[in-house]
């Protein structure tokens, strides 16, 4: 007999990286607030390039088309945190130019003046939902003679 562990319908991975995005938004959060990073801490952040809402310059995408790591540490300006994204000036090749990065697009963060990492599973423009077929289920809505709105339900079984 086979003790497989059932699948779950409650989507706790989502959840918990939804929290730790969250924990990454708080200690960006912090560092805004507090006008520079404090002692010697300092962070890598890698993102995908491509998901949407992420916004940096053309040259940015096309030298990283997947994934780009930035690093926060003596150079950078006006971040910038919301609940979802946060923005950042950085300078690449002296050229300064501004990022916005949705948490949602994070893959990693490290802070390694005290070793600390965080990695995300990706979840975006790259994890298309799968094709499926149209639902059997899902019928329109007709107008009946009397003017009220009817749904056609067929509960029975197709065999």
């Amino acid at each position: 007999m086979s003790e497989e562990t059932p699948e779950s319908l409650i989507p706790y991975d989502e959840i918990v990286q939804e929290a730790l995005r969250d924990v990454v938004g708080r200690v960006l959060h912090e560092v805004e607030q507090g006008g520079g990073l404090p002692g010697g801490h300092h962070f890598y952040i890698t993102f995908k390039t491509k998901m949407p809402g992420v916004k940096i310059p053309k040259h940015l995408v096309e030298r990283f088309p997947d994934e780009m790591t930035i690093v926060i540490q003596h150079r950078f300006w006006d971040l910038k945190v919301s609940k979802d994204v946060f923005s950042v000036g950085l300078s690449f090749g002296g050229v300064p130019s501004t990022l916005v990065v949705p948490f949602a697009a994070v893959t990693d963060f490290v802070d390694p003046a005290v070793d600390f990492s965080l990695k995300f599973q990706s979840n975006g423009a790259s994890d298309l939902p799968e094709e499926h077929d149209e639902a059997e289920n899902d019928v329109p809505v007709v107008q009946a003679e009397d003017g009220s709105n009817v749904v056609n339900v067929d509960f029975t079984k197709k065999k």
